[in-house]
């Protein structure tokens, strides 16, 4: 507990200063960020214990955060030892291509130039999908985003105004020609989005011409200024196979339609896709939204002069639904065989993984790297890594996919038995959100005694609302099971 809450307090400063002063050679704010993005077991590669004990921690006095400095000297003696440092190949193929990773930039403001997608190609990256090429360049809005926040977090939901390119075509697909010819193992996805047939078929023979590997059709931007545009085309299955019927006619390299999450079975128009032609599916893209009214303007976020419009909304808090929309596609019978490029939240290693075995055979990310920027790939590949070595795994093609058979319709659930939690009376503080919780919330099987909890089984159904909001991990979810 102390390790994620010392690294989630973190700055994750760019040239860190802890890393700067540190005498001994070690990289603390590395491994900072590695417990930060859920990869404790590699971070003992960074800073080890043994070599901190005896030192006067100059890093902590360097440490520049505004509430209290870092604890880098605890935090070292926490880590666990460093013992695996084998390193399975994530490569795998996607549409016939070879990728070194499964780690792609999405088409979005992170990957709208050469310089910017150069700068992650260097760091590790393995492919990208390009920022959406249209026929004219946008006419952006100031300001364009605005995010969710909760708990002190920096946002767990991200809301953008933005559109697609507001390059030249002619200019974007120079960037394209650059990136491959001056990084030819690297996969370049060209995004497309046309508003016609003549459209659609321009830009797919620009990015041929260019060296892209896929086309991209962006189906899906849900803020286009534009009508006939985006989701206006993801939501009619009829326009996404036109279109992709189009693209295909007129492309050399394979196809994938990127699909919007504004839509009640997200199979349908993903099946249309596949009849106009298509090789795999890519998604989602964001979800409509509003984050919220300005109680003393009445505008809401972010205010454009005083207006503002319903646009994107993504980060961490759409994982849940991305993941939902690629298990309707990976269990559609419709699209067995059909490969899948899953968006959405993605983070951390685990993130990506949890894509990956629900079928997905790359992941791109996009909010994750505003945030945190291009060096998240040394968190994500290290962690993929070590965990494929722990489990056993010598491919990435053996996670494809893994957890399908485990997801099943409610009325196939185990309605017999329940499961009680396990206490930690040890860990457990006594604050009593697990008894409020379950007072007000679950069965009352829990109350407070003499400041301590206790708990009632015979009133317990087993839900395990208490161990979702114990503040320090005290309630387990493996208990005891018994028939009911």
């Amino acid at each position: 507990m102390f390790l994620k809450d010392e690294a989630s307090r973190c700055l994750l400063c760019a040239d860190a200063k802890c890393t700067l002063a540190c005498s001994k050679g070690q990289d603390p704010a590395r491994a900072l960020r590695a417990v930060r993005f859920d990869n404790e077991a590699v971070a003992g590669r960074f800073l080890a214990g043994a070599q901190c004990a005896e030192c006067d921690a100059p890093c902590e006095k360097a440490c520049i955060h505004y509430d209290r400095n870092i604890r880098i000297q605890e935090f070292a003696q926490g880590l666990p030892a460093c013992n695996n440092e084998q390193k399975p190949s994530l490569a795998i193929d996607f549409c016939g291509v070879h990728c070194e990773n499964p780690f792609f930039l999405s088409s979005s403001c992170i990957s709208a130039n050469y310089e910017m997608v150069s700068n992650a190609f260097k760091m590790g990256w393995g492919g990208v999908a390009f920022k959406t090429v249209g026929m004219v360049a946008c006419n952006e809005v100031s300001p364009r985003f605005s995010a969710v926040r909760k708990d002190g977090t920096p946002f767990v939901g991200f809301k953008n105004l933005e559109q697609i390119s507001d390059h030249t075509p002619e200019e974007n697909f120079e960037a394209i020609r650059r990136l491959k010819q001056d990084f030819p193992s690297k996969v370049i996805i060209a995004s497309i989005m046309g508003n016609n047939d003549e459209e659609w078929a321009q830009l797919t023979k620009m990015a041929c011409a260019a060296g892209a590997d896929i086309i991209e059709c962006n189906f899906s931007c849900p803020q286009m200024a534009a009508e006939g545009m985006g989701s206006d085309v993801g939501q009619n299955p009829e326009l996404v196979r036109h279109y992709t019927e189009v693209v295909v006619a007129n492309s050399t390299v394979p196809v994938m339609p990127k699909m919007t999450p504004n839509i009640q079975d997200i199979s349908i128009p993903a099946i249309a896709g596949v009849q106009g032609g298509a090789k795999a599916i890519a998604a989602i893209n964001t979800i409509k939204c509003l984050t919220g009214i300005n109680e003393d303007t009445l505008v809401s976020y972010p205010s454009v002069a005083g207006k503002c419009a319903v646009s994107g909304y993504s980060g961490k808090a759409v994982k849940p639904i991305a993941l939902k929309f690629i298990y309707d596609m990976a269990s559609c019978q419709e699209l067995q065989g059909i490969e899948l490029s899953g968006i959405g939240g993605i983070e951390t290693w685990k993130d990506g993984l949890e894509f990956i075995l629900l079928g997905c055979r790359n992941v791109q990310v996009t909010t994750a790297i505003m945030q945190y920027g291009y060096r998240i790939i040394d968190d994500l590949v290290a962690g993929l890594e070590n965990y494929m070595a722990a489990h056993g795994y010598d491919s990435l093609e053996q996670l494809v996919g893994k957890a399908l058979p485990n997801i099943v319709p409610a009325d196939e659930l185990d309605r017999n038995t329940l499961v009680y939690p396990t206490f930690n009376w040890k860990k457990c503080i006594g604050c009593g959100r697990c008894v409020l919780s379950c007072r007000d919330g679950g069965h009352q099987a829990l109350e407070m005694v003499d400041g301590k909890v206790k708990f009632m089984p015979k009133k317990c159904v087993g839900c395990h609302l208490c161990a979702m909001i114990c503040p320090v991990e005290a309630v387990g979810t493996e208990g005891r099971r018994i028939q009911k």
